[in-house]
């Protein structure tokens, strides 16, 4: 991913005093930004070509816990360090924090080797074998989150109860209900096309409080980097503005949960390769035998689509969640839609994700199947038809994070594409969220049984 700034224009500006700031950035297991600010002058004098993090950075879990059972690291090494190494090519401004430049790091060890279960690294090599068989991933992710009247701080210190949303109905496209809320969202699309996020637009989603942003196609690597800026962008100017802005899939069981929906097509010398005009869908053996991968492996990786015990909550009847692992012609109830056909624009849309995801790990997932589909030149069945949620199909999503751990633990196909080692750490990652679950008493159990039981 290309930057808005090089090196030299960030000299420039910290020489001129423009620039005092600079966010050294990983990306986390969790798709969050992790890292250090660095005083501008000593960055750009001293630290441009390596800084170091603790190596417990990815070993860790949402609340920044130290879980057991991790090869990687733990207790017993001691807790050592990574080096951070500046990918300079994709320095930035960030315009909604004055005087601050971004840059994102890969993840090295002591010996100068990658990481492999950093996300970024998990990526990119699966960019590397499909560029082996002469494809190239463009892709894009729908970013879907709730805008909350009450700031983080005033939410967490009630106790996270009684939350409401920005809105009071469904604003699903519509443009009254979001002019209401320009003060968040002109300044989230405006800031992100200033620091070279391409931005297309934002829409009001199907459920009160509930947005849409919406970033053009790029190269895989790209489309990581861009979604995890933006969901900090996110946060960050809600946050300035005194308003929440939350990722959670499912905040509350009867409202809409949010998605990160992923469109993917292969191209070939800046031609797209998913296309065929003699096809009737206008679909290419090379997007079959590729959504065939997709499909067929579905369960292994749902994992990296949907990580936690709320991802889950998401998959209902009627929600616009998928349950059923099939594909269809334009349809949002299957788990995989047929976008663009009959043009170059087609594409496959993976529905399964959640707002929860890390773009880096669900990325490198689906490529990872969808190489498979074609090393093995696999077979698309035909399109399913009608309401999905009533198909009689035996391929579901699966529907609970326990499922979804097992299937991953035993994916010989993310083995071989991801390495054992890379495998084992993120079902010992799934593993750790379902045990801090199951040792929680639940206020719904409470409610449900402490007079009635």
């Amino acid at each position: 991913m290309l930057g808005n700034l090089t090196f030299d224009e960030l000299v420039q500006k910290v020489a001129d005093g423009n620039v005092d700031t600079v966010l050294v950035c990983m990306a986390d297991m969790q798709g969050r930004l992790m890292g250090k600010r660095y005083q501008a002058h000593n960055f750009v004098t001293h630290s441009y070509k390596e800084t170091h993090c603790c190596n417990y950075l990815l070993a860790t879990d949402l609340e920044m816990a130290t879980p057991d059972g991790f090869d990687a690291t733990s207790w017993q090494s001691g807790y050592g360090d990574y080096v951070m190494q500046p990918d300079l090519d994709t320095l930035r401004m960030l315009p909604w924090l004055e005087g601050t430049a971004m840059v994102l790091c890969d993840v090295l060890d002591h010996h100068g080797h990658v990481v492999t279960h950093s996300p970024r690294a998990m990526l990119k090599k699966q960019i590397a074998r499909l560029k082996a068989l002469g494809f190239d991933a463009m892709m894009a992710t729908e970013l879907e989150f709730f805008l909350f009247e009450k700031s983080f701080d005033e939410i967490r210190k009630s106790g996270f109860k009684n939350l409401e949303p920005i809105s009071g109905y469904n604003q699903d496209y519509h443009i009254f209900q979001t002019t209401k809320e320009e003060g968040i969202m002109r300044p989230i699309r405006n800031h992100l096309a200033n620091a070279g996020v391409p931005i297309e637009n934002s829409k009001g989603e199907a459920e009160a409080g509930q947005e849409e942003l919406n970033i053009r196609y790029s190269e895989a690597m790209s489309c990581a980097d861009h979604h995890i800026i933006a969901k900090q962008a996110v946060k960050d100017i809600a946050w300035q503005q005194g308003h929440a802005a939350s990722f959670l899939p499912k905040w509350h069981q009867g409202r809409v949960g949010s998605a990160a929906h992923v469109h993917q097509s292969l191209w070939v010398d800046g031609k797209p390769a998913f296309y065929d005009e003699n096809d009737p869908l206008g679909m290419s053996d090379v997007m079959r035998h590729y959504m065939a991968g997709l499909i067929r492996y579905a369960a292994d990786y749902t994992v990296f689509l949907a990580p936690y015990i709320n991802s889950y909550k998401r998959f209902a009847k009627g929600s616009f969640a998928p349950t059923k692992a099939v594909w269809s012609v334009d349809n949002r109830t299957a788990a995989f839609r047929l976008c663009g056909s009959h043009s170059a624009g087609i594409r496959v849309e993976c529905r399964v994700g959640g707002s929860d995801l890390n773009p880096y790990v669900a990325l490198a997932a689906q490529l990872a199947a969808g190489i498979k589909g074609l090393e093995d030149k696999l077979e698309l069945a035909p399109p399913t038809l009608g309401d999905l949620y009533e198909a009689d199909s035996q391929d579901e999503v699966p529907r609970t994070l326990r499922a979804a751990t097992e299937a991953l633990r035993h994916s010989t196909m993310l083995k071989e594409a991801m390495g054992e080692e890379v495998v084992k750490h993120y079902v010992r990652a799934a593993e750790w969220e379902q045990e801090e679950f199951d040792r929680v008493v639940t206020d719904w159990e409470i409610a449900r049984g402490f007079e009635r039981s």
